[in-house]
Formats: C-alpha cells, sequence, structure tokens
C-alpha cells in the first residue's frame, strides 16, 4: 500500500523575507532627509550670527578710532596742538582685533593700508590748514570704506531679522557717516572764515554738501533706530534705546541750527565756535549711544544662536530616537527571520525520521506490525533464520497467494 507522505511547510522567497527589512530602510530614509536638511540651515544660520558677532567686535573697536581722528582732525585745522595718545591707543586696540579675527572678515589688506596711512599723518608737516583738512579727509573716507568692508565680510548687510538689520545699519553705516560729516562741515567753518572772497562760490558749496551729509546720516540713523524698535520683540529695546537716541537727535538739531548761514550777515557764514560746540555735543552724545547699539546688536544674536543650537539638540534627539527605534525593529526582525529558520529545520528533521526516530525513506513500503507478522519473526529467530532466509526457502506460489505455509505446519505440530 502507498503511505502518505507528510506535508512540507512551504519556505518564504528571498524578497518576501527582505520585503519589512526594505520598508524599515525607506521610513528611516526621510527622517535621515530631515535631520540632515533641518541640521544644515540651522548650521548656516548660526555660522552666520557667528560672523556677524565677529563684525561687531570690529566695529566697536573702530568706534575710538573715528572719534579720536576726527577730533585730531579739527585740531590740525584750528591750529592746535593735537594729543596723539587717544588715536595711538585706539589704532593698536584695532591692530590686536585684527590680527585675531581680521582674516575671517578678510579686512587685514585694508587695515593695514589704514594704519599706515595713520601713522603718517603725525610725520607730515601740516602747518597748513588746506593740507591739514585734505589729508584727514582721505584717511576718514578710507575708515569709512573699512566700515563698508567689516559689515559685508561678517554678514551684517544681510542679516534676516528686522530691528537687527535696521540696528547694523545705524551703528555701521549711519553713524561713522554722520560723525565724520559733523566733523567735515565743522572744519570747513573754521576754513571758510580764511578763505578769500574769491573762494566764496566754492566755500559755500563745500558747506552746504558737509552740512546735508551730516544732517542726512542723523536722520538716517534715527529712522533706522525707530524703524528697529518698531519692528523688534524685545520689550527692551525701546527703553534702552530711546533715551540716549533722543539726545542725540537733539544735539544734531542744534548743529544744524547752528550751522546753517546766517542770512543778516556779510559773509552768510556761521560761527565756527558755535558750530564747533554743537559737533563736540553730537559727537558725545554719538559716543554714549554707540555701545547702546552694538550691545543690543549682540543680544540679539546670542539669542539667536541660542535658538539654533537648540534646534540642533531637537534634530539630534529626534534623530536618534528615530534611528533606536529602527535598529529595535530591526533586531524584532531578525529575530523572527531566525526563529522561522529553526523551525523550517525542525520541520525537515522531522519529515526525514522515521518511526521511533529512527531514519526512514520518508514513502514506500514499511515492514507490517501485526500479529502475524510478529511470530513469524518469532520463529524464525528461534531457528536462527532471518526473514531473508525465509523468503528464499518460501516455495514458489505459496506465502504469497493465500497457500500454506510449511514452516507454518511445523510450528503448529510443535
Amino acid at each position: 500500500m502507498t503511505v502518505p507522505t507528510q506535508r512540507v511547510r512551504r519556505r518564504p522567497s528571498v524578497p518576501g523575507r527582505l520585503l519589512p527589512l526594505v520598508l524599515v530602510l525607506a521610513l528611516l530614509a526621510p527622517v535621515a532627509a530631515l535631520f540632515v536638511q533641518a541640521y544644515g540651515r540651522t548650521g548656516d544660520d548660526r555660522d552666520l550670527a557667528t560672523r556677524e558677532r565677529l563684525g561687531i567686535e570690529y566695529l566697536r573697536v573702530l568706534a575710538p578710532v573715528t572719534e579720536a581722528l576726527v577730533e585730531a582732525q579739527s585740531a590740525a585745522v584750528a591750529g592746535r596742538p593735537a594729543s596723539p595718545e587717544s588715536l595711538d591707543r585706539a589704532v593698536e586696540r584695532v591692530t590686536q582685533v585684527d590680527l585675531r579675527i581680521g582674516g575671517e572678515l578678510r579686512s587685514q589688506e585694508r587695515w593695514s593700508g589704514l594704519r599706515a596711512k595713520l601713522e603718517a599723518l603725525p610725520e607730515k608737516r601740516l602747518t597748513d590748514r588746506e593740507a591739514a583738512y585734505t589729508a584727514y579727509s582721505e584717511v576718514t573716507d578710507l575708515l569709512l570704506a573699512l566700515y563698508r568692508k567689516v559689515r559685508e565680510s561678517s554678514g551684517l548687510v544681510r542679516d534676516p531679522e528686522e530691528d537687527s538689520f535696521f540696528l547694523q545699519d545705524g551703528v555701521g553705516r549711519d553713524l561713522p557717516t554722520a560723525l565724520v560729516a559733523a566733523g567735515r562741515l565743522a572744519d570747513l567753518t573754521v576754513l571758510a572764515a580764511t578763505r578769500p572772497a574769491s573762494q566764496a562760490t566754492r566755500t559755500l558749496g563745500e558747506l552746504a554738501e558737509a552740512r546735508i551729509i551730516a544732517l542726512g546720516a542723523a536722520s538716517d540713523l534715527v529712522a533706522d533706530l525707530r524703524a528697529a524698535v518698531g519692528n523688534s520683540e524685545r520689550t527692551d529695546l525701546g527703553a534702552t534705546v530711546l533715551a540716549p537716541l533722543d539726545t542725540y537727535q537733539r544735539a544734531v538739531e542744534a548743529l544744524a541750527a547752528y550751522s546753517a548761514p546766517e542770512p543778516g550777515s556779510r559773509t552768510s557764514l556761521a560761527d565756527p565756535a558755535q558750530v564747533g560746540a554743537a559737533r563736540a555735543n553730537a559727537q558725545s552724545a554719538a559716543r554714549q549711544l554707540q555701545p547702546v547699539i552694538l550691545d543690543q546688536l549682540d543680544a540679539q544674536l546670542v539669542d539667536r544662536i541660542d535658538g539654533y543650537d537648540r534646534e540642533r539638540w531637537i534634530a539630534a534627539g529626534s534623530a536618534a530616537v528615530a534611528a533606536l527605534l529602527v535598529l529595535i525593529l530591526i533586531r524584532v526582525l531578525v529575530g523572527a527571520f531566525r526563529r522561522a529558520r529553526r523551525r523550517d529545520a525542525e520541520s525537515r528533521l522531522g519529515t526525514e525520521a522515521g518511526p521511533g526516530g529512527q531514519p526512514g525513506t520518508g514513502s514506500g513500503w514499511q515492514p507490517s506490525t501485526g500479529p502475524r507478522a510478529s511470530g513469524t519473526a518469532g520463529a524464525l529467530a528461534s531457528r536462527g533464520l532471518s526473514p531473508e532466509d525465509h523468503r528464499l526457502l518460501q516455495p514458489t506460489g505459496l506465502g504469497q497467494h493465500g497457500g500454506t505455509d510449511p514452516w507454518e505446519t511445523s510450528d503448529a505440530a510443535r
């Protein structure tokens, strides 16, 4: 008879086993892409804010140079002896800062040229007031160009926030321009009183130009600071900036009033003493306003950098949690895969094993285990014969087709 074989469990194909792992990797890929995008974006913004802080540091040490240079120019034009100590100290501080961060701001070449010009000023015999005014004007032009370079290379001119953009524009462009132009206005007023009448037209034109530049830059500064306060979310910005701004604005209004041509005078020129005093008051108010603006701008950049750091930590933490969950899922899938392989191996071994755990063919004829076979086997064993000897000695046609087995008769007689 035919013995039915045991049904073997169908093993899943290789693509079917790899499908869960592919799905896990497909889940991990967008998480990794979002992390890289967020981390890179915050990294670029953080680098920009860090460079802006370097620019603020540079602008902070340029302010004393501007003030000392304007004072030295006024002294040279008025024919007074100038004390170079303040200018030398300011130049030395800028040199130290430029050595440290000038390479990143790409300002070293410009500062080297400006420093050479500054050091050459005392060596020149500027006994001529007109020559002194021309020489100092060239140096102050280089100084304003350095201001522009620092703002551009540090990224201050590309600041993304409205309030900080207006602050940097006011402290890095408007304020130094207003200081230099106010100094030139006062010096031209002094020179105008000494020039011959033949140069009256030229003198009035230069005075009008210097006055427009000085008052225009001061007006731009006031507008920038008020715009910064109006667009800022910081509640302390207005309270900190507006008070010194009002003082500066009043000093500029006094300068505008004293520098206006006098209609009743023969030469229509302003009083040099009054213009000089108004210029000094405006410069003193700017000295108080400038560090306030820089401090507020630097505080905003520090807060922004801290925010970028928090975003990067959050992104890194989210990516780490996602990676951990994916690793746990992969481990679960690998464990399930190994258990499936173990069950398949045990199933194959059980199919190939015979009764009693002995190896078998898995199909085909099996010896009968009935009573007759058991008795016959016992009889053959008692005679020392094996079933194979029994088949050889059995007569043809007997034992297999219902005939009489002689061995059975002999056994019965006994």
